[in-house]
């Protein structure tokens, strides 16, 4: 009988209790454009295996544990006879599933498949499942201080179908960016909303989705892996999704999706992102971000003139989230400006905005500015043209 650490019985503890709802799936991006050869049930169980790993302490022997009875609840499986119907899941899951995976690399791309799960072990006696991941799909669950997704397993849970899972965790590779880059900076502001409303082509949806060989026609591509899908994500998960066909010549040649956020579930996530450490990993990043952001803005030109309008106290250049702030986002409109109308039209500008000052803004300085110059740059551009 093997000998169990106590740090391995600590993670099966954790991992048998049922909170499926608080659990979240971390992967890299190119997993999630990768090609998912397999149907939708191999794909929510990696989904669920996923969300097994502590991404602060990965496991070493590339293995995780969890309960049949968070197995058979995240399936909604009550039956007598789902223990059979589970071994027969895990073994379609190893005979077929696997991931095409491709990457850049020099001056092409390389090419990977990767069986993820290929040894499950579980006994007909306890409730405890076994699952070891490949070592090569390690690399894109785990480290991941970039280009990773994470989105909650509990919108998983409730799709039952595969496009509505690859286009679910898709559409969350694309929203997650334009959140973090409506935060951070870093972005122009036709990028971000890119990342909101983004589109791809026919051919690499085909592709993504398996589809090459099925569906020829495109209405029945637009219902079984567009329509029927996103009815699913809307009803389902945390986003309201559209879409919009773009023709060229007489064909569709590609799909714009509408994403927005349902403000329940948003809040909801929220509350959960603030225990998870890949968050927390980020929010360090974020504080050493802050903290280079604000000592820029405090050599700024910008910084002078708005101490000069007695928009900005010498004590309010002491928050570096405020600096941090007024250097990512507001700064650079004032360079915009600057280009059209000079340094003068800058503190033009920024004397009628203190001459115009509500009180609120007083509590959110960098908000207001901010408010103040994207209201009044369209009309400069106008009046330059």
């Amino acid at each position: 009988m093997p000998i169990i650490s106590e740090k391995q019985e600590n993670q099966k503890q954790v991992l048998t209790l049922n909170e499926l709802e608080k659990r979240k799936v971390v992967e890299h991006n190119s997993l999630i454009t990768s090609i998912a050869k397999m149907d939708k049930t191999p794909l929510k169980m990696f989904e669920l295996a996923v969300s097994c790993i502590n991404t602060e302490e990965p496991p070493k022997d590339n293995t995780v544990y969890l309960s049949k009875r968070d197995l058979f609840a995240f399936f909604k499986v009550s039956d007598n006879d789902k223990h059979s119907r589970f071994k027969q899941a895990v073994e379609k899951m190893q005979k077929q599933a696997f991931f095409q995976i491709k990457e850049e690399q020099g001056k092409g791309f390389k090419f990977k498949s990767i069986v993820p799960i290929p040894y499950v072990e579980w006994t007909d006696y306890n409730d405890e499942v076994k699952i070891e991941f490949h070592r090569e799909i390690m690399p894109y669950l785990i480290n991941l201080k970039k280009n990773f997704t994470q989105h909650a397993l509990s919108d998983i849970a409730e799709l039952n179908s595969k496009y509505s899972i690859i286009l679910y965790r898709w559409l969350s590779m694309q929203y997650n960016q334009y959140e973090h880059y409506s935060v951070k900076g870093g972005r122009r502001a036709e990028q971000v909303e890119a990342y909101r409303n983004p589109s791809i082509s026919i051919k690499e949806l085909r592709i993504m989705t398996d589809t090459v060989k099925l569906y020829k026609e495109f209405r029945d591509l637009d219902k079984r892996v567009l329509k029927e899908s996103l009815e699913e994500i809307n009803a389902h998960t945390s986003f309201n999704v559209t879409y919009d066909k773009i023709k060229k010549g007489r064909s569709i040649d590609s799909i714009v999706f509408h994403i927005t956020k349902k403000p329940v579930a948003r809040n909801d996530f929220y509350k959960l992102e603030e225990q998870d450490p890949i968050y927390l990993q980020d929010k360090a990043n974020k504080e050493q971000a802050e903290e280079l952001l604000a000592g820029k803005a405090l050599k700024s030109k910008y910084t002078k003139l708005l101490l000069d309008n007695m928009l900005l106290s010498p004590y309010e250049m002491t928050d570096t989230s405020l600096m941090a702030g007024l250097q990512a986002h507001v700064y650079p409109l004032y360079d915009e400006l600057k280009a059209l109308r000079g340094l003068n039209g800058v503190k033009d500008h920024l004397s009628y905005v203190r001459a115009k000052q509500e009180a609120y803004s007083k509590r959110n300085i960098a908000k207001y500015l901010k408010k103040a110059i994207e209201q009044y740059l369209p009309t400069v551009k106008r009046q330059n043209l």
